[in-house]
């Protein structure tokens, strides 16, 4: 499939930036590029996106790599499709591998665990938001609260993906549907002959219609006008 250059290209980046970060930054170093609201952040998520936490690292891994093949056995059955919607799943499987080498590796070569026991290396960080939460809001009316994600290019590609997943999925489908219907056109469904069918119209063959009238009226013996 043409389109899987795009997730070699995610794959790419996404572990030479965290290369690069891994090289020239320590752990929870802030590196300020648009003053607040940007900057380089370097820290380890051993969980899902944001931080979730689900059980243990390697259950994490194992759901990654489980979803990951979903999308390749996907993309292979969506291999001659739209294009456009195709190259958003790419997206999606460069990120999906792009952190599942974080998961699998970076314990054993950054040295603080095991095979499939690493974290993700994070670096991005974007401060969305900071200030008090409404009173009106139950529970935590009044907080001082930030939005801050910090994610990495494979999480980039994963959104950026899902969003053209979303855009491109009605022409996708559209498509699928216009080519369905005309394979149908062009094979069009063969009707049944009227030798075929017997005189009650079950749909079942009389081993009758395939004689001769002289070998039928042999069978059926005299007819009431020959007696």
């Amino acid at each position: 499939m043409r389109v899987l250059w795009i997730t070699a290209v995610v794959v790419g980046l996404d572990q030479l930036a965290k290369a690069a970060v891994l090289h020239f930054m320590v752990r929870q170093q802030s590196i300020p590029i648009l003053g607040d609201w940007l900057k380089f952040t370097f820290t380890e998520n051993p969980g899902m996106a944001f931080g979730i936490q689900l059980g243990t690292r390697g259950l994490v891994t194992f759901l990654a790599l489980a979803a990951t093949l979903l999308v390749i056995y996907y993309m292979y059955q969506v291999r001659n499709g739209y294009t456009p919607y195709r190259a958003s799943l790419s997206l999606i499987l460069g990120g999906a591998i792009g952190n599942i080498i974080d998961r699998v590796f970076y314990g054993v070569l950054l040295g603080y665990d095991g095979l499939f026991f690493g974290k993700v290396v994070d670096f991005i960080h974007v401060s969305l938001w900071r200030g008090f939460v409404p009173e009106f809001v139950p529970g935590l009316g009044g907080a001082y609260m930030e939005l801050f994600p910090i994610w990495n290019v494979a999480d980039m590609a994963i959104v950026l993906g899902v969003v053209g997943v979303l855009y491109f999925q009605n022409t996708f489908h559209r498509q699928l549907y216009e080519e369905q219907l005309a394979q149908m056109e062009d094979d069009p469904p063969v009707p049944e002959s009227a030798e075929a069918r017997t005189a009650d119209g079950d749909g079942s063959t009389s081993p009758l219609t395939s004689l001769s009238p002289s070998e039928r009226s042999t069978l059926q013996g005299p007819s009431s006008e020959d007696a």
